[in-house]
Parts: C-alpha cells; sequence; structure tokens
C-alpha cells in the first residue's frame, strides 16, 4: 500500500478528512462491531459474490448504502484452501494476497465457484487496522468501471482479511517490468486502453462529490482485467479531498519514492492535483518501459521523472527514451502528445498541472486520432543509458523492497 516517511504518530490529518462514512455495510442480518476509534462496521451478511456492485452507471456513482458481504473466516480459509502457498497472488506490507473460489453451493476445494482475491492481514504488518478500515470504508461506497470492485470482508478477532473481484491479467507493474517468457510486452493500443482507463478511475474520485485524494497512484496499484481493462486497487491510503475553502489537506507523508508529488513530501500539504503527479510519472514508466525509482541506475537518473524530463519535449530526444520492448512499433505523433502530457503533469506547482478531467480529454484525443503505430526499419535498440544488457531491476529503492516480481498482484512493502 505504499511507503511511510516519517513516525506514526506524526499524523496531523483533521479527522474530517479521514473517512467516507464510519458504517459499512446495509442490514439484512445485521452485524455491528466497534473499533478502538469507536467507530462502528456493520454489515449485511445477505449478498451474492457474483453480482458485487452493479455497475448501471458508466461514470460510477458513490452508494448511498454499501451492500458489502461479511465473510467468516472459515469460508475464505476453505476457498484459499486454507491458505495454500499455491494460490499466493502476491506479499506486501499489509500482508499476502491469495486467489480463492466462492460459490454458495459447490466446495470451493473443486476450484470451482466465482474466483476472487483474498488480501489477508499480516499479524505482525504496522499498516493494520486503520489501513484496513479505509478500504472498506472507501470502495464499500465507491463504483465505477475503473475501480476495482470490493465484494466484502472479514473481521474475527484478529483476522483481517479484504476480498475483491479476480483481475486476471494483474498488476501493470507486471506487465511493464516483469521478467520471464510469461510476461509479453504490451503493444501500443493496450497502453493507451490502460491510460485511459486508469485516467477515468481517477477523474471519478476527484470530479464525485466528496473529491476523493487516491495519494498512492502507481503501475502496481493498476489492475487489469482479462481485457485489459485498467481498475484502481488499494485505496488504504486514500483521503477526503479539502473543504470549499480550503486548497489542500495537511497530512503526514505517505505514499511511493518516485510516484509522490514534490510539494507533498516537501510540506505534508496534499493537493487534489498530487495524484496528477504521480500519474506522470505513469505516463514516463509506460513509455520507456523504466521504473519510477531505480537506485541501480548511474547518479542523476535514479528518479525516472527528474531523469527523463528533457527528453519529453521534442520527438528527437524522445526516441531515445521509448521503451525498447516496443520494437519501434509504435505513432510517433502521439508518443510525442503524451510525452508532452506527462511534463504538464509533473509540474512542479500544483495548480500547472491539468486536471484529471483534462488529461482524459487528452487522452481520447489522441486516441481518436486513429494513427497506426509504425513498422522500424530497423530494431530500436538504443535507450537513454539503460534498457538491453542489464540485470532486472528488481527494488523501487532501499526502503521499499518489492518480492514475488512476476505474480499478478504487487503488494509493495512499506518501511515504517
Amino acid at each position: 500500500m505504499g511507503i511511510c516517511w516519517g513516525s506514526p504518530s506524526d499524523d496531523q490529518t483533521p479527522r474530517t478528512t479521514g473517512q467516507l462514512s464510519s458504517s459499512v455495510g446495509t442490514s439484512q442480518t445485521t452485524s455491528n462491531t466497534t473499533s478502538s476509534d469507536g467507530s462502528t462496521i456493520s454489515g449485511n451478511s445477505h449478498f451474492s459474490a457474483a453480482s458485487g456492485h452493479d455497475e448501471p452507471y458508466a461514470n460510477g456513482q458513490i452508494l448511498p448504502n454499501p451492500n458489502l458481504r461479511i465473510f467468516s473466516f472459515l469460508e475464505l480459509k476453505n476457498a484459499t484452501r486454507n491458505f495454500r502457498s499455491d494460490t499466493v497472488l502476491g506479499e506486501g506490507g499489509f500482508g499476502k494476497v491469495y486467489k480463492g473460489w466462492l460459490d454458495e453451493k459447490v466446495a470451493s476445494k473443486n476450484g470451482s465457484g466465482t474466483v476472487v482475491a483474498v488480501k489477508k492481514l499480516n499479524s505482525e504488518s504496522m499498516q493494520g487496522f486503520e489501513e484496513w478500515q479505509s478500504e472498506v470504508n472507501f470502495l464499500g461506497r465507491l463504483s465505477h468501471p475503473n475501480l476495482v470492485k470490493l465484494l466484502g470482508y472479514c473481521w474475527e478477532d484478529k483476522e483481517l482479511l479484504l476480498v475483491y473481484e479476480f483481475m486476471q491479467k494483474g498488476s501493470l507493474e507486471n506487465h511493464l517490468f516483469g521478467r520471464g517468457s510469461a510476461v509479453q510486452p504490451l503493444p501500443w493500443d493496450i497502453r493507451l486502453r490502460i491510460l485511459i482507463g486508469a485516467a477515468r478511475g481517477l477523474e471519478f474520485l476527484h470530479t464525485s462529490e466528496k473529491h476523493v485524494i487516491y495519494r498512492d497512484f502507481k503501475a502496481s496499484n493498476i489492475l487489469l482485467d482479462g481485457s485489459y481493462n485498467a481498475k484502481i486497487s488499494d485505496f488504504g491510503l486514500a483521503k477526503l479531498g479539502p473543504s470549499a475553502s480550503q486548497s489542500h489537506v495537511t497530512t503526514r507523508v505517505m505514499g511511493t519514492y518516485g510516484y509522490a508529488a514534490p510539494e507533498y513530501v516537501a510540506t505534508g500539504h496534499l493537493y487534489v492535483k498530487s495524484d496528477v503527479y504521480g500519474f506522470g510519472v505513469v505516463l514516463v514508466e509506460m513509455l520507456s518501459g523504466l521504473r519510477a525509482l531505480d537506485t541501480s541506475r548511474p547518479s542523476g537518473k535514479h528518479n525516472l521523472a527528474d531523469w527523463v524530463k528533457p527528453y519529453l519535449s521534442e520527438r528527437r530526444k524522445l526516441k531515445n527514451i521509448m521503451d525498447s520492448r516496443l520494437e519501434g512499433k509504435y505513432p510517433s505523433k502521439a508518443a510525442l502528445q503524451i510525452a508532452q502530457l506527462a511534463l504538464k503533469c509533473l509540474g512542479p506547482e500544483p495548480k500547472t498541472r491539468p486536471s484529471m478531467k483534462e488529461v482524459v480529454e487528452t487522452l481520447k484525443r489522441i486516441d481518436a486520432s486513429n494513427e497506426k503505430p509504425k513498422e522500424p526499419r530497423i530494431s530500436s535498440t538504443r535507450r537513454a543509458g539503460y534498457q538491453r544488457g542489464q540485470k532486472p531491476l528488481h527494488n523501487r529503492s532501499p526502503l521499499h523492497p518489492q518480492h514475488n516480481e512476476t505474480q499478478s498482484y504487487q503488494l509493495p512493502q512499506r518501511a515504517w
């Protein structure tokens, strides 16, 4: 769920900006549990796992009454075959994510039923209850085609689990940076589709009634379904935006090195457009095929956004940093337009960055131009420094170890 700078006791966030709602779920047969801060989580045990949140609104909605299933620990233990190691999809600071099978009638051990992803809190995790509750409160009410669906949760004694829809193609991070024969490079048209979907998800958050700031936008939190449709996941760090009379909220600095906006890292001031900076970093990753932060690169090139900015304004320079796995098969005009959009998103001040609505409109115009990827005369092998002939890049920073690099669900650890 990201990396934290500072002490857990440093949180200066006003409690009014913390959560969408202190209650979760609707009731037919309702159970209530009280958290350590006095808020109550309630839920509806009458739920169809296959239905999740119905999506009648293409532009998304904030549900007035979340419909989350409360799972028993036994149900999820059976669904994941007792949390067997061969069902693990990924691991991070919160804990492990398992593949599971839910069916109301058929025993899950047969591998049948609705496929889900089950995130289980590690009892030694430092992230714990606060972020688990944030995930439930936000994803329990936010419904949009480009946000991952939260189907339900479990809270029994010290066991905290979350159940999501299963995303067949895993994370964008894995497709961009994974190695091995099982990982195929993403063609240009798929990259553009993913960018538009992820941008629509952020636009919905920013323009919703509550002005949600996602706070941890990065490639590992963009998951892909079987058709490569992008959905934003992991809302453990999400915050409600500032009131109409304020420009920002002040909070303990949390996020991921390389993606976090400079004004947020420097001051703890979190703006809606702090998310736009993170989107700009992902744009650059999509163009270059390089990680946002990699300390194995030479000095001056560790931070991707800072390093490549001079390459983003001209077509001739941009060619030198384009992902060699595209093999030159990309429309040069569209690539330059996306690079120039990235440069705007990476503006040093929040007010100079475009809104996500403007970002979506720009990407849709680029897509509508129908410029076809060109077949290169020769295979492109040049990179501005590093692409071929180097060992795989595994770590974002010394404080941010990455595990299970080729797994579908990437959940980077946090260092406190």
